[in-house]
């Protein structure tokens, strides 16, 4: 809830000030994918939101069921070595799933993950120095941002190549 600061411009002698709402422990938690089309010509970006919640796993196999209906070929799913990855009903879910496999990233390494990226350019770029009130002015403004970023093939490209960059 206590925004991230960045530097920012302002008309001299104007100091912008920042009143956050004071300390807040909640939270909102997230699970996104980026999607290229078959013929590599399209990418996509899908995002679940949870409010005051952790991503566990049965949370992640609804955003993958909900991921399914929009991608219906094959898929290699890139993850992260997260506890809800790895869960057994995940894993199961994902075997009953014609065409789709997954690749783990080595243990540490969020510089591969365009995923990672995103959250990255959301929270240090398009929402820093954004103050909320509440845990649905999180989600709104990163619903927003999301929608935004759907409509941009430029930005999607730029962050997926910086990570296909990173592998090779």
């Amino acid at each position: 809830m206590n925004p991230v600061v960045r530097k920012t411009w302002a008309p001299r002698g104007r100091t912008p000030i920042i009143r956050p709402r004071g300390r807040s422990f909640e939270k909102v938690s997230g699970a996104g994918a980026l999607v290229i089309s078959p013929k590599g010509r399209r990418l996509s970006w899908y995002l679940s939101l949870l409010p005051k919640e952790n991503f566990r796993w049965f949370r992640l196999l609804t955003f993958l069921r909900n991921l399914r209906r929009h991608v219906r070929g094959p898929a290699i799913l890139i993850w992260d070595r997260s506890q809800s990855h790895k869960h057994a009903q995940v894993r199961r879910y994902l075997i009953d799933q014609a065409g789709w496999s997954i690749e783990l990233l080595p243990s540490y390494a969020p510089e591969l993950n365009p995923v990672e990226d995103f959250w990255s350019y959301f929270k240090f770029g398009r929402l820093a120095n954004f103050t909320p009130a509440t845990v649905d002015d999180i989600r709104t403004a990163v619903r927003r941002e999301t929608r935004r970023a759907r409509r941009s093939q430029h930005l999607l490209l730029f962050i997926a190549g910086r990570c296909a960059r990173s592998l090779f």
